[in-house]
């Protein structure tokens, strides 16, 4: 029974010496969490200005891709309705070549007022 009783002695000891050692283990493992955290917050961090920056360069193509389809748009109407008129009235080529300027210069003016209403939007922001 006293053997016993030792074991049980040496079990309590080696139980503390264990508690003791997984204690330290659990403190380091905290500290290196909370090290992986902190970096991953300064990556995050730096992804947001990253993201920024792409949805400012998707933003800044849109509005050219927009301006230039309006350009398109009038230049293609404006040969459009010469082509037709051409046609109805028999005046080729002149009907296209009037009205092709005429598009030419209702897309330009049509993208410099949407330039211009661009501007003072983003002048608000």
């Amino acid at each position: 029974m006293a053997e016993g009783a030792k074991d049980g002695g040496n079990g309590s000891r080696g139980q503390s010496s264990d508690e003791a050692a997984l204690s330290a283990r659990l403190g380091s493992l905290d500290r290196r969490l909370s090290a992986i955290e902190d970096s991953r917050k300064i990556g995050t961090d730096q992804s947001g200005n990253e993201q920024e920056t792409a949805q400012a360069r998707a933003s800044a193509m849109a509005v050219g891709l927009r301006l230039s389809s309006e350009l398109v748009a009038g230049v293609l109407g404006g040969a459009a309705l010469g082509w037709g008129i051409d046609r109805l009235l028999s005046i080729s080529p002149w009907g296209l070549i009037v009205f092709l300027l005429l598009g030419f210069v209702a897309g330009v003016i049509n993208v410099m007022r949407t330039a211009g209403v661009m501007a003072k939007q983003s002048e608000r922001l």
